[in-house]
């Protein structure tokens, strides 16, 4: 296909306006994909907030009264954040409780055996789902976590990892 005259002028003139686009959006530093509150680089090297619902085979509570929470999901977090040099401080509380907490911007990750069915959706990140357990029914259940809404560079982050990691409950 040929393309001459002033359609292929306008489409060259196009191309050539995307190109400085890009270039000039780069040398501003502009991140894709970005995370409007900055989740990402205030948690690398500080601390991630996690608020966790005990869910057996998940997270569990400590040992003797401890009231730091266990298990292989929190297992899972320690070494995230690990990753990105950060600390872990935990809340344990109701799914409910913790991802209104995840939307006010006091929690950067809630977890506790959440399923891909989580009814709040509309209200957080979602993970892919990173494992798959049987239920006691048989049945096989997709697990997730949940991020603040929009933080998608920590959310990228974060499934990254989890694709890198061995599965949790398999």
């Amino acid at each position: 296909m040929r393309m001459g005259g002033r359609s292929g002028a306008r489409h060259l003139t196009w191309v050539a306006g995307m190109v400085v686009t890009a270039l000039a959006l780069a040398g501003c530093g502009i991140q894709i994909p970005a995370d409007p509150s900055g989740t990402l680089d205030t948690v690398r090297g500080g601390v991630l907030r996690v608020g966790v619902s005990l869910n057996d085979g998940f997270v569990e509570t400590g040992e003797a009264g401890s009231g730091e929470p266990e298990g292989p999901e929190v297992e899972l977090i320690e070494a995230f954040a690990e990753s990105l040099g950060a600390e872990p401080t935990w809340t344990v509380g109701a799914e409910e409780a913790l991802v209104r907490q995840l939307e006010r911007g006091e929690l950067d990750l809630v977890a506790g055996g959440l399923t891909d069915a989580t009814p709040w959706i509309d209200m957080a990140g979602v993970t892919r789902p990173y494992t798959e357990v049987t239920d006691d029914d048989g049945s096989r259940l997709k697990i997730v976590m949940l991020t603040p809404m929009g933080e998608n560079a920590f959310l990228t982050e974060l499934e990254a990892f989890l694709s890198d990691t061995e599965r949790v409950g398999q």
